[in-house]
């Protein structure tokens, strides 16, 4: 059966009315949740950027949901700094966390003043610190000079069992990388053909562990504002790498989407009215192969979202993948 996550966005919601949220999904019958991690949001009009850490404590506390995160380690973290959190958490609750691990935007990390790097240089950089992070979550003592410095690091709090780390990952030629190190791989909607690809790129390249989705919807019972619940929050969001990549803050990216129609909308998030169309949307992706979907509603508030899928889209998504 493919598992059926909530997405909390901090970008979007203040972190106690995310809290709040995510209780209210695992109530209305999500059995997974997962979050970003962001320094800022995508667009001024997201107005919110919480630490996403420190309401994960929060949030396995207040749920029995199993948890994920999206993070880049490597410029804005030090590796072993995740690797605490990561090990901290998987000791308190085992089990219920992973983490998905990627490459980052410049609008996270150019805080720190560092320069961005090329492409290929971030990707070297992220599996140095994915090899740094494994061995800290294994109990070993770690030194390493690379594109990242790690001097005699230990965890003292190691975790019985290591979570997992996934990989995260847009294009196929990021899919076939992760396979080498990863536990997982998590990607985001696209056009069907294109996910197949990226699901054959993960696995045929010696990919292992579960393969996620999250999936940009917009529900609202009246279909204008589902629109334009969709174009007010998430235009930011339609532009393809490297741009969103590499545009180093929210005002950018804020006037280069200046000119977004509200019906492009359609290509980057699914939008409707009918509760009845998303659930068809989700299971054609859980016939893709997928073995949890995490859905994000775009707009602010959660609660109507929550509830209505809970009653009328979850039930209808008891798929059994071939």
């Amino acid at each position: 059966m493919t598992v059926y996550g909530f997405h909390a966005s901090h970008e979007q919601v203040p972190p106690t009315d995310l809290l709040a949220a995510v209780v209210r999904a695992e109530q209305a019958g999500f059995t997974a949740a997962m979050c970003s991690d962001h320094f800022s949001p995508w667009s001024e009009r997201q107005g919110e950027s919480a630490f996403a850490w420190s309401w994960l404590g929060a949030a396995l506390q207040a749920t029995g949901l199993s948890f994920g995160v999206v993070n880049a380690p490597g410029q804005r973290y030090h590796p072993a700094i995740i690797a605490q959190a990561i090990g901290t958490l998987g000791s308190m609750y085992p089990g219920r966390f992973w983490a998905a691990l990627g490459s980052g935007e410049a609008s996270n990390e150019h805080i720190t003043g560092g320069g961005w790097p090329r492409k290929e240089i971030r990707q070297q950089r992220l599996e140095e610190c994915v090899e740094v992070i494994r061995q800290l979550l294994r109990g070993e003592e770690v030194s390493h000079d690379g594109l990242v410095t790690v001097d005699r690091a230990r965890l003292w709090t190691p975790p019985d069992e290591p979570p997992a780390l996934l990989g995260a990952a847009v294009s196929t030629a990021t899919a076939e990388r992760c396979a080498h190190w990863a536990d997982g791989m998590i990607t985001v909607a696209a056009d069907p053909a294109h996910l197949r690809r990226m699901i054959s790129a993960y696995k045929d390249n010696g990919g292992k562990g579960k393969v996620c989705l999250q999936v940009h919807l917009s529900y609202h019972p009246d279909e204008d504002e589902a629109v334009r619940i969709a174009h007010e929050q998430w235009r930011t969001n339609v532009f393809a790498p490297p741009l969103c990549w590499d545009v180093d803050s929210a005002e950018v990216l804020d006037q280069a989407a200046e000119h977004v129609l509200p019906e492009a909308m359609h290509d980057a998030v699914r939008i409707s009215s009918d509760p009845a169309r998303h659930a068809e949307w989700l299971n054609a992706y859980a016939e893709l192969g997928f073995d949890a979907i995490y859905l994000h509603h775009v707009g602010r508030e959660q609660s109507e979202f929550i509830d209505v899928f809970g009653e009328k889209v979850l039930p209808q998504l008891e798929v059994t993948r071939p």
